[in-house]
């Protein structure tokens, strides 16, 4: 299964706006537009196909190779921050406006191009590897010539595909027309989260064919409805019109395998019915949006503001000439000149510093296996309000999942007077093996001892379930031979939900084995290999309105017939006799995060049994009111069952789940489980994972379906405080049509909130609806393809690779393979990414404001001309070898360690108020920035003496130096790249004074003069600002100095 992982067809988040519109979609270049229809499909003959089906490929590119050149270059300059500096660079063709040199302008704009060229390039280029992999894939295909091989991107529609065990069903959704055994098990947690196995019937006509090669010798088509996106149904036909007479079947969903499906055993031949975007599974994944990261729009509105103030200082200049002479051209030359104000290089380092971020969250040992695929936002991870996880990230068939493993391990058989725990089941063995031995076939009855008691209730656990037990072969036994003498090291169970599985596989470890079923009859055998024979009367299946699932069976070896009855406890208390235990020992098992069902059993005399089927069947005729007739003779058996006994079931967590979720409630996320699973068990993970801690009550909402049902409810859930809430997706849906805002507001001062039966969309809704109502940022887990909607949805998307699908991974901005990675994800990588960023932004803002505030400060002097105070390289190498590494060197910057932002995540909360980056903290470094460009610019004109060309030399070497030094006081924990950094570029400035002396007296710099001056101005312009974080870290630190300290 890991090899077909990557094939699902999900369209990946695209890096730029992405929005479809009219119908269009990754298969838009291969399909023809129009609505979906209804089709006839005819078994291995697509050729005669009635309409044109879109082919079976995935396109995720967002260029092509003609394409890609002017769309990246659109898509930048569509933007105001990028346009300005064009229209900047293109302005300096024209003479009249020209300030200096060409190269001043379109060098620094010109290496951001290529930058982002570059990366897109390099993104494309992924994109196209990946598809090509996944459309290159190749499956058996059953045609006049045999069996051939075709590639998944040549299946087309009445196909007849050969699916093995254990192979997802890609690209298409089809009906088992051929099975070896009559009925298969498949999953389908990848298409709607339920991790239950799901039995699959094929067509019956066409299971009396000798071979599957006979396919294509019938006449045989299927009339099937259109496509759509419910995945609980299904309507459509199967006729053969070479039967005398004709046949025709109807099929339900019971006849389909959906693509992302996963077949259990066997091989299963189907045909195709859909493909590419008529896929379920694709119709389900909402359209990605493009996501801009918050702090992205944050920096553009204070790149807004500059660009208000450039404008104002250019008015007030051309106001201070009172508007003399050609003043509208002098408008477009003080913007030209006091550019700097809305720095270029902003753009570019913020994005390298991003690069540096994803690739350090890559190399974390720490968290291996993640994966950056969105590497435009990592700082998104550092501001996050609510976390919404899938149940089955937290819990695994083997396999991880995101919270849990869906691995069930059996803890607790409570008998009433004695329970057995998990150090204590060697006791249940030697009861089921004493007993056995004493016990033969026909041995009379005793008085009920413990061992009895404890038989009673182990044989009814191992006979109240829809197990199937699988031969498979294993190189050494082949299929048939290991089904016929029950070898335990080829048996697989199958089941409809994986607690089934657990019970059937600890009645094993006890000693009563489940070897052989089919649908009438059942074989356990004993601890001395004895076979003992059971006869299926009925079946009763578990229903979520009935809560509970029984059996009727007969013992073949005395004749006796049982009814055998599982279920919840709050169904069953009604129905065993009466006991003063139940309801206690059911709350304490519940209470420590464990399934527990109630199994209890009563004895039927033939005439029983033979009174009940006589009006059971009865009731299955009726035409009015079915159900309920049958439930109300099912019921007429329910009364005074014997209880045998609570069984605990315990749902595995992934490694560390709850430190984790712990470490995320204290970081002020909170969280939310959205689900597929059952009202049960979604309650009992979140108990388990301590989602709910042990002091907070439980509200379950109660299902409703109509406004006034919602509104009495709601009403009940507002007088609860500090209670988690707990809903369905039907209740869900029907308080969001009437009660929007009132249930979000409610469901977000729940502490926590559990949404079971969630359909993918709906995941992708609650998403945007948090988003809109609280305006906080949301991360989405979730590790399968139903959660991929709601992972493009969110503003960080994170995907849990596991065993049985990607493509939650491949669709999510970040992935990682262990739901305990998250922690140190946000804690520590978000954390820093946020806080680095806003340094860095910072930082390049006050660079350019500083010599901004100069040149003004120059042309107010000089009779506010319009004349540049640094030309030609000056102007670049400030920007770049003279002060680019040092402040890049931010990026390395951490103000704790890892391993203290782990241990206090209370840090991770002060960020959610957005302080690092600010207006208080903006407005902050602006005055800075004007402080110290006033002061190098004054001191420059106070202390020159003679020539022009001293007060460029000792203005800019007083600049530079006053950046290193920021840098330096700026600067909280030293990396060794950080000190490189800042004596390379005093080393790149002093070097290139020989090659500067266009601008500046390479003579004068050599003086004891010009060194006293440079180091007067340096330090009035530093010192204070030094004294000042001095005073403020002495008597109002920040919360993380207390804990470096």
């Amino acid at each position: 299964m890991t090899d077909n992982i990557q094939l699902q067809p999900v369209r990946h988040k695209k890096r730029h706006d992405s929005k479809r519109r009219d119908g269009c979609c990754p298969w838009s270049r291969c399909c023809g537009g129009g609505d979906f229809r209804p089709r006839t499909v005819w078994l291995g003959h697509p050729e005669k196909r009635e309409q044109r089906y879109p082919r079976n490929v995935i396109n995720n590119q967002k260029y092509n190779f003609f394409t890609f050149l002017p769309g990246v270059l659109f898509n930048q300059f569509k933007y105001f921050f990028n346009l300005y500096f064009l229209l900047l660079a293109c302005s300096q063709f024209v003479n009249e406006l020209r300030l200096g040199a060409l190269y001043t302008y379109w060098v620094p704009l010109g290496f951001v191009l290529i930058i982002t060229i570059v990366r897109e390039a390099v993104e494309e280029m992924r994109c196209f590897l990946r598809d090509k992999e996944v459309n290159s894939q190749i499956y058996s295909k059953l045609s006049t010539r045999g069996t051939v091989k075709v590639k998944s991107s040549g299946i087309q529609v009445g196909d007849l595909i050969i699916v093995e065990k254990v192979g997802l069903c890609i690209f298409r959704h089809c009906f088992p027309v051929l099975h070896p055994k009559g009925s298969c098990f498949l999953r389908t947690d990848q298409l709607d989260g339920e991790t239950d196995w799901k039995l699959r019937l094929p067509v019956a006509c066409t299971q009396r064919l000798p071979t599957a090669a006979d396919l294509l010798q019938i006449r045989s088509f299927v009339y099937a409805e259109e496509p759509n996106i419910d995945i609980h149904n299904f309507i459509g036909t199967f006729t053969r019109e070479d039967g005398d007479p004709p046949v025709n079947e109807s099929l339900s969903i019971e006849n389909t395998l959906w693509a992302s499906t996963v077949i259990a055993s066997g091989t299963v031949v189907g045909v195709v019915i859909y493909t590419g975007k008529e896929l379920r599974s694709v119709m389900n994944t909402s359209n990605p949006r493009h996501k801009i990261g918050l702090f992205d729009l944050e920096v553009n509105c204070l790149t807004k503001i500059l660009f208000g103030a450039l404008v104002v200082v250019s008015l007030v200049m051309v106001a201070l000439q009172h508007f003399a002479g050609r003043w509208y051209l002098q408008i477009f030359r003080f913007l030209l000149l006091f550019s700097n104000i809305v720095p270029i290089s902003l753009r570019v380092n913020l994005d390298m510093g991003k690069m540096v971020f994803s690739w350090m969250i890559k190399k974390d040992s720490k968290i291996p296996g993640t994966v950056v695929r969105a590497s435009t936002f990592p700082e998104q991870l550092g501001r996050i309000s609510y976390l919404l996880t899938d149940k089955t990230g937290m819990i695994s068939f083997q396999m991880k999942r995101t919270l849990t493993q869906n691995e069930m391990v059996f803890r607790r058989l409570h008998l009433g007077t004695v329970a057995y725990g998990m150090d204590s089941m060697d006791e249940v063995q030697s009861h089921v093996f004493n007993l056995q031995a004493s016990r033969g076939p026909g041995a009379p009855k005793v008085r009920k001892t413990i061992s009895s008691r404890v038989h009673e209730a182990v044989k009814a656990i191992a006979l109240v379930h829809n197990v199937t037990p699988v031969y498979e072969s294993n190189g050494v036994t082949d299929q048939a031979e290991a089904e016929m003498h029950y070898e335990d090291t080829c048996r697989v169970y199958q089941a409809s939900s994986p607690d089934e599985v657990s019970l059937v596989q600890w009645t094993e470890s006890v000693g009563l084995t489940l070897v052989g079923r089919d649908q009438s009859s059942m074989q356990l055998r004993t601890p001395s290999g004895q076979i003992l024979n059971f006869t299926i009367l009925q079946i009763f299946p578990f229903t979520y309105e009935s809560k509970r699932m029984g059996i009727i069976v007969r013992d073949e070896s005395t004749g006796e017939i049982t009814f055998y009855m599982k279920g919840a406890d709050v169904m069953m208390a009604g129905i065993v006799q009466y006991n003063d235990w139940l309801e206690e020992e059911c709350g304490n098992m519940a209470r420590e995060g464990l399934r527990v069902l109630v199994v209890a059993k009563k004895s039927l005399t033939e005439e029983q049994y033979q009174d009940f089927e006589a009006r059971y069947v009865q009731a299955k005729l009726s035409v009015h009111d079915r159900s309920l007739k049958v439930a109300t003779v099912i019921e007429s058996l329910e009364m005074e069952m014997e209880l045998l006994c609570l069984t605990g079931v315990e749902d595995q967590l992934q490694a560390d789940v709850r430190p984790t979720l712990e470490i995320l409630r204290n970081a002020g996320i909170k969280v939310w489980m959205l689900t597929g699973d059952k009202l049960e068990t979604a309650t009992c993970t979140a108990k388990n994972a301590h989602l709910v801690t042990r002091n907070q009550d439980i509200h379950v909402f109660r299902p409703v379906t109509t406004r006034s049902e919602a509104h009495l409810e709601l009403n009940a859930f507002r007088r609860k405080h500090d209670c988690a809430l707990v809903i369905s997706g039907d209740s869900l849906e029907v308080c969001l049509k009437y009660y929007e805002y009132e249930f979000m507001e409610l469901a977000c001062q729940s502490p926590a909130v559990v949404c079971c039966r969630c359909a993918p969309t709906q995941k992708a809704q609650i998403v945007r609806l948090l988003q809109e109502r609280t305006g906080k940022l949301t991360c989405a887990v979730g590790d399968g393809g139903n959660d991929v909607s709601m992972i493009q949805e969110a503003d960080c998307g994170v995907g849990v690779e596991g065993k049985e699908g990607k493509q939650a991974s491949l669709a999510a901005d970040f992935s990682i393979t262990q739901f305990k990675h998250l922690g140190r994800l946000l804690m520590v990588h978000g954390r820093n990414s946020y806080k680095r960023s806003a340094a860095l932004s910072q930082f390049v803002i006050h660079r350019s404001l500083c010599i901004s505030t100069m040149q003004a400060v120059f042309s107010s002097v000089f009779y506010f001309a319009s004349v540049p105070l640094y030309q030609g390289f000056l102007i670049i190498g400030y920007s770049t070898i003279y002060t680019m590494f040092p402040v890049f060197s931010l990026v390395l910057d951490k103000d704790v360690k890892s391993e203290v932002a782990m241990l206090y995540p209370e840090l991770y909360k002060d960020l959610l108020k957005g302080r690092p980056l600010s207006f208080k903290t903006f407005l902050i470094w602006v005055l800075i920035s004007i402080y110290q460009g006033s002061i190098i610019m004054y001191g420059a004109l106070l202390l020159f003496e003679s020539e022009f060309v001293h007060i460029v030399a000792i203005s800019f070497t007083s600049l530079i130096l006053t950046e290193l030094l920021m840098v330096a006081l700026t600067v909280q924990t030293w990396h060794w790249l950080m000190i490189v950094a800042e004596l390379l570029s005093l080393a790149c400035y002093i070097a290139s004074l020989v090659f500067l002396h266009e601008f500046i007296d390479v003579y004068f710099i050599a003086t004891l003069s010009f060194v006293w001056k440079v180091t007067a101005i340096t330090l009035v312009s530093c010192l204070p600002l030094y004294i000042l974080k001095y005073l403020r870290r002495r008597f109002s630190p920040p919360s993380y100095s207390k804990l470096t300290s």
